[in-house]
């Protein structure tokens, strides 16, 4: 079934200004744009704009742990070290795969619902989570999180690849955890496989202040240093994320290498973890993406409500009122994303790219005043995922004036309820 968006605003971050039109979805893919596009289909639903609805490219989650919205609330207050130790891989270790399976399709529904229809996620059986992904149509990048150096678990990362990359809108990284979970002989040996297999990586890298000194007393290496020796800065597809702590001397030396830095504003924030050198990355030509890490350590999976916080953040640190200009930050939670995560002709609003579209209706008080100009300001200062009355990923409605098709709503809650309940009391059990 083909979808004409008839008289909308549009919007992406390589326009130099909005601009108004109509934009036909054929399949998977914008099929035409422009005025009375194409031949019509004869089987297709016309959604009227009538200039006061605008089309933005699919939001993408750049790092999360999807599953992590079970043990949302747990932790509170307490820094990374301790938040991990004593009550995250605790409650963790009594995860099961259905566990993994409804919290995935909990944090879905949570995150199309605020306009992403892409995410990159580690965290643990991670077939669970590519089911939940094809079963709803939102596209993902996975990664099987890898800790120590048993042998059989990088096997388990080189078989989810083969497995699920390139099967409907999955694609797959390696997922080696961190420097203090993974030595440094066993990261070299997941990114010799990830070369091999022409993956990507993804590495929480420097998220917490004593990481810094933790990689030059173990391993007797600049953070920089670290990087290169395990192969990082060349392996395609090398996303970074926080990225807290790096060194701002050495920033310059990741523009032109392979490395993606997943931002996660809130969760830094939460964490106490500090902030990163976010204006010093993207200067430099670094690729950033935005993320929002776990529902245990944001509470929120709403990368747009990252990208206002990320943009005011930025800009009190430095006492800069021009630092990180919005449509930098909209790239971030958009293009940057989608390149990051594997996927191509995916992030803008062209033809032959992917259908993957979020419907903001501008017919609301704090949208007065904004013009083709402006647009991009207001959305990421003014507006908010509550402004969203529809998200498509590849021609397909995930989320509709308020309900999601093809998904149970109450299904859905319910089980969420009832694995956080299993889960919880596993952990008491122990």
């Amino acid at each position: 079934m083909a979808v004409l968006f008839r008289d909308f605003i549009y919007m992406d971050a390589e326009m130099e200004r909005a601009s108004r039109g109509d934009i036909l979805v054929e399949g998977d893919r914008i099929a035409a744009i422009g005025p009375g596009p194409g031949e019509l289909a004869e089987e297709i639903e016309t959604v009227q704009g009538k200039g006061r609805t605008l089309l933005i490219p699919g939001l993408v989650n750049g790092h999360t742990h999807a599953a992590m919205v079970l043990l949302r609330g747990l932790g509170e207050e307490l820094p990374l070290k301790r938040w991990l130790e004593e009550r995250i891989w605790p409650v963790e270790a009594g995860l099961v795969p259905e566990h993994i399976y409804w919290g995935t399709r909990g944090a879905i529904m949570e995150m199309v619902s605020t306009g992403t229809t892409c995410f990159s996620d580690m965290y643990f059986e991670m077939d669970e989570v590519a089911k939940a992904a094809t079963e709803t149509g939102v596209r993902c990048c996975i990664c099987r999180g890898l800790t120590g150096d048993d042998p059989v678990k990088v096997r388990e990362g080189v078989e989810l690849f083969r497995r699920w990359n390139g099967k409907g809108n999955i694609r797959v990284q390696l997922g080696p955890h961190a420097p203090y979970t993974v030595s440094l002989g066993a990261l070299k040996e997941i990114v010799g496989s990830a070369a091999d297999l022409g993956s990507g990586v993804h590495f929480h890298f420097l998220e917490a202040e004593w990481e810094e000194a933790f990689i030059r007393d173990r391993f007797g290496l600049s953070p920089l240093a670290y990087l290169e020796e395990a192969g990082l800065l060349e392996t395609r597809g090398t996303v970074l994320a926080h990225c807290v702590w790096f060194p701002e001397g050495e920033v310059p030396e990741l523009a032109g290498t392979s490395v993606t830095v997943a931002h996660n504003p809130t969760s830094n924030m939460k964490l106490g973890s500090g902030h990163a050198p976010l204006q010093s990355f993207l200067e430099t030509g670094v690729p950033v993406s935005l993320g929002t890490d776990g529902a245990a350590s944001n509470n929120r999976l709403d990368i747009w409500g990252e990208m206002r916080l990320c943009a005011l953040i930025h800009k009190g640190i430095s006492k800069d009122p021009t630092a990180i200009a919005a449509r930098d930050i909209f790239r971030m939670a958009t293009l940057s994303g989608a390149s990051a995560a594997c996927f191509e002709k995916l992030g803008l609003i062209r033809e032959g790219w992917q259908a993957d579209l979020v419907m903001v209706d501008l017919d609301r008080p704090h949208y007065i005043g904004w013009d083709p100009d402006n647009l991009i300001g207001f959305l990421v200062y003014a507006g908010s995922s509550s402004d969203i009355l529809g998200t498509m990923a590849a021609g397909r409605w995930l989320f509709r004036d308020g309900e999601f098709p093809g998904q149970d709503r109450g299904e859905v809650m319910g089980e969420i309820s009832r694995c956080r309940d299993d889960l919880l009391g596993r952990a008491l059990r122990r």
